[in-house]
């Protein structure tokens, strides 16, 4: 595999403005509770993770828009209910996000879009809070708390010194009312929290705190925190307040204080300063043993009470996980979880241990999104990325062995990419999906409100490398109503959207044959029908409703005659492309497994000839057991790709990798899996495999070989060779060793990172080499590598090359050399002549490569070898059966030392690299 490293592909980060679980805390009776994390950005965008035991799976994104950003997130989950029948109905939940603006939004995570969205004669809101449900006892008397479930309200605290009420009764979202209105214009309300359900404490910007009847507004205390130090300002702002299981309240302030206050007194119980800067965030314990604190000065601090009668709070310990503040951050509780996890301007998310801090490891999640915003033109050396409402065109001109026969290598490296076009999208909303054709002459681009097409062409009259770009018109009818997903066939036909997050549309590509080429979309949609799937009401109407069924992943066979779709819960539908049937008669059915599309046309269900039909065998293909993060099929071309029968001798291969991780080779024609698949469950992966915490992102072919890659990752499988049985004796990695003779009882990992070596926190000399880049750290007494890249750091195998297109070429093999004969000094050298890929092994991985934004497929001319266009229309990059392919990539990296970040705090001692 020839690889192109690419670092001119740009894909700013945007710097995390809000985190939120949807439960704070599950008990054991709550097994059914779809927990969920959202992440608001400063772009306008939410995230959507499945924590999944830990193994935090980015399963959407909801995109915002032009000049908007997400500086609150709420959500809103009822209490249980219990049918006639003894079902348990899971509560719903609804998620609410504010912008410092005055209105309120509510969010569809079936559709991505905005639901509902609601403002009042107010200011900007600054903070929100959802008033607290409480279930009456089982014998429906009163609660111990003395506190009656009622209405439903939001309660939003505004700069103008009011606090408001939105009323959600009825799956509704409205202004109510204005509580409390300030005396003073300079009162802002600048943090909020529930201490029950009537009484709610705000952090105000006048150095004080005020606690507010929710019934009628009074103030029930008002506790203030005098000035602040000398030389600082007059007033102290307070960032942050929580209450301790219902009871007492704690408070960050701009003093870089954490004060604890009693909550029946309301009095201040007690002040801890373990910050140089504003305390910006706060987080707790479900039992109120806990409290963690974020601030301007990096810092995350962690607090527990000491036994004894004083009950007092100490500070346990503190680090700095952040580069930049740490601007928020919730905790979550329940199905063997205990994290909080806290985002800044970094852009990066951070979980930590909660119960076991100090135990465990933290970990960091990836800024960059599971799924690629990058494709490519393969034939015509194209490279499409996309951000917010941006796209840019870039070209590859030269492949890798034309630039590794020149004399200068390195010049002719700097000069081979190019910027063609930067196309900005008109409207508010920011890009949801966007693809390529394999001869880049259509470019698709798809917002939650409207879908744009475009006629790339090379300019003729030019001599420079550029392209024209005109529109090619759509239905208008369906560019109103956007989509979540888009993608064109390999053979350029077809265009397949995804809209309202679970409905399949298809459109036919139309080339014309006038001189000027420019192609039309057919006026006619083609809507294809999913399997009904027996889902259980109790699933279906609570929770989060229909969310699961939302489909994140198209794709084509390599030929364009089969269509397959996967959503969230693990469902995969198919559709082929075969001749239209005659018209039916009066009185004639079709067959079930034959009405594929529906369509208030019939005739809209046929393009031509040909007709879109649901796959005879769809329903045997398995349900995956998590979500899938790849549906990718081979480029290899069946033998006989028409015949679907029992009979038929060869089948496409369709590959899909879940969040567990699953691997899956499935046969979509004969419903179903592969004999290699079958042979190979999870088990026998190498432990390298199953250890990686990031997610598998992506899929690239190479004839038998699949290359599989996320964030910090490239692997290998061959699906023509087995892999080897695991060696009992090698149950863990260098990161996992464990002192021979140690013992120490501990549960598994709460959600965070792996389990802390014992003795980690010892002293250990480490030399540390600084170089442009990151600092890397190697271990002088014979301990664990600490960065997995240092681990595995194996080169490009012998039949492979790579292109590394950046500006530190030299270094980056200066720094391999020198790291090598360190590693091999202490006995842990790896060969890196790619001997153990020629030796056939069925697997092979390496991590030199971080953190990857995408991999995308070069090449494709009739002159490249192994690259197939032949009369008969067949895109390249189709390679038939037993015909090896020589696999050219573009794999693009976007490190955070790249990105440009505002201006952070420096203390004592500290200064700008």
């Amino acid at each position: 595999m020839d690889i192109h490293r690419c670092r001119f592909v740009p894909y700013p980060p945007s710097a995390i403005n809000a985190v939120a679980f949807s439960y704070p805390t599950v008990s054991r009776s709550q097994k059914g509770a779809p927990v969920r994390l959202a992440i608001g950005r400063a772009n306008g965008d939410i995230e959507i993770w499945n924590p999944l035991n830990g193994l935090w799976h980015q399963e959407t994104i909801l995109h915002g828009g032009k000049d908007r950003s997400i500086d609150g997130l709420v959500w809103v989950t009822e209490p249980d209910q219990i049918l006639q029948d003894g079902t348990k109905l899971v509560g719903k939940s609804r998620l609410f996000s504010i912008g410092y603006t005055s209105t309120v939004t509510e969010w569809d995570l079936e559709k991505r879009r905005p639901k509902k969205q609601a403002s009042g004669m107010h200011g900007d809101i600054w903070c929100l809070a959802a008033q607290p449900f409480v279930m009456p006892t089982k014998n429906g008397g009163k609660p111990t708390n003395g506190v009656v479930q009622g209405g439903k309200k939001l309660v939003a605290g505004t700069m103008d010194g009011s606090l408001v009420l939105y009323s959600i009764d009825d799956d509704d979202l409205r202004f109510d009312r204005i509580l409390v209105r300030s005396s003073s214009k300079k009162t802002k309300m600048v943090s909020i929290a529930f201490q029950n359900r009537n009484v709610v404490i705000v952090g105000c910007s006048d150095s004080a705190i005020r606690v507010y009847d929710m019934r009628n507004g009074n103030v029930l205390r008002k506790m203030t925190l005098g000035s602040d130090l000398i030389g600082g300002a007059k007033e102290i702002i307070v960032w942050s307040v929580k209450c301790l299981d219902g009871r007492d309240i704690v408070s960050g302030d701009s003093t870089g204080q954490v004060c604890i206050w009693d909550g029946k007194t309301y009095t201040q119980a007690q002040r801890l300063q373990a910050h140089n800067q504003d305390v910006l965030s706060l987080a707790t314990s479900a039992d109120g043993s806990t409290i963690v604190s974020g601030g301007m000065d990096r810092r995350t601090v962690l607090y527990r009470k000491v036994s004894g009668s004083a009950a007092r709070w100490s500070k346990v310990w503190h680090k700095r996980y952040h580069s930049h503040d740490v601007k928020t951050m919730a905790s979550f509780e329940g199905h063997g979880l205990s994290v909080v996890v806290s985002g800044g301007p970094d852009a990066c998310p951070i979980v930590l241990p909660l119960r076991e801090a100090g135990m465990e490891n933290h970990r960091t999640l990836s800024h960059l999104p599971q799924t690629p915003p990058i494709q490519s033109a393969s034939k015509s050396r194209l490279i499409v990325s996309w951000w917010e409402r941006e796209v840019h065109v870039w070209r590859l001109r030269r492949p890798l062995q034309d630039l590794v026969d020149m004399s200068d290598g390195k010049s002719g490296v700097d000069k081979n990419w190019k910027l063609l076009a930067r196309i900005l999208i008109k409207g508010e909303a920011n890009i949801t999906s966007a693809t390529v054709s394999n001869d880049g002459s259509v470019l698709v681009v798809s917002t939650t409100s409207d879908i744009k097409a475009f006629h790339l062409k090379p300019r003729t009259d030019s001599k420079k490398d550029e392209l024209k770009i005109s529109k090619v018109e759509l239905q208008e009818d369906l560019c109103k109503q956007g989509a979540t997903q888009v993608q064109i066939s390999p053979d350029g036909q077809w265009v397949c959207a995804v809209q309202g997050g679970s409905k399949v549309s298809v459109l036919a590509i139309l080339h014309d044959s006038t001189l000027d080429g420019k192609p039309a979309i057919h006026p006619k949609t083609i809507r294809l029908q999913r399997i009904e799937r027996k889902i259980q009401k109790h699933l279906s109407l609570g929770g989060l409703g229909q969310y699961d069924r939302t489909i994140t992943h198209i794709a084509f066979s390599p030929d364009s005659k089969m269509l397959a779709v996967a959503d969230l819960a693990g469902y995969i539908d198919t559709w082929v492309l075969g001749p239209s049937l005659p018209k039916l008669q009066n009185g004639d059915a079709h067959n079930e497994d034959q009405s594929a599309s529906e369509s208030e046309d019939e005739d809209d269900e046929v393009v031509g000839e040909l007709r879109w039909t649901r796959n005879p065998k769809g329903s045997l293909i398995p349900k995956l057991q998590a979500s899938p993060t790849v549906l990718s099929f081979s480029n290899h071309i069946p033998m006989s790709a028409s015949a679907m029968s029992e009979e038929t001798p060869a089948d496409y291969t369709l590959l899909t990798v879940t969040a567990r991780p699953q691997v899956l080779v499935i046969h979509p024609t004969l419903g179903s899996l592969t004999p290699w698949s079958r042979r190979n469950p999870i088990s026998r992966f190498p432990i390298q495999f199953r250890d990686t915490r990031d997610l598998v992102k992506g899929a690239l072919w190479s004839g038998d070989r699949v290359w599989l890659y996320g964030a910090s990752f490239l692997f290998m499988l061959d699906l023509s060779r087995d892999l080897a049985e695991p060696d009992p004796s090698k149950t863990h990695t260098n990161k996992q060793l464990v002192k021979q003779g140690t013992k120490r009882k501990r549960g598994p990992d709460t959600g965070a990172g792996s389990k802390m070596e014992i003795g980690a926190a010892g002293p250990t000399r480490v030399l540390r080499q600084v170089t442009d880049g990151p600092a890397e750290e190697i271990p002088l007494d014979g301990g664990p590598v600490p960065d997995p890249m240092d681990e595995d750091d194996a080169s490009q195998p012998a039949d492979e090359s790579s292109s590394e297109e950046s500006d530190d070429d030299d270094e980056d093999e200066d720094r391999a050399g020198e790291l090598t004969l360190l590693r091999d000094a202490q006995g842990k050298g790896l060969p890196t002549d790619g001997s153990e890929l020629n030796k056939g092994l069925a697997f092979w991985h390496t991590y030199k490569y971080r953190p990857i934004l995408g991999i995308v497929p070069l090449g494709g001319d009739e002159q490249d070898e192994g690259f197939v266009a032949n009369g008969d229309g067949e895109a390249a990059g189709v390679v038939p059966h037993g015909k090896k392919e020589a696999l050219e990539v573009a794999l693009v990296e976007r490190p955070l030392w790249d990105v440009d970040m505002p201006d952070r705090y420096f203390g004592d001692g500290e200064w700008e690299k």
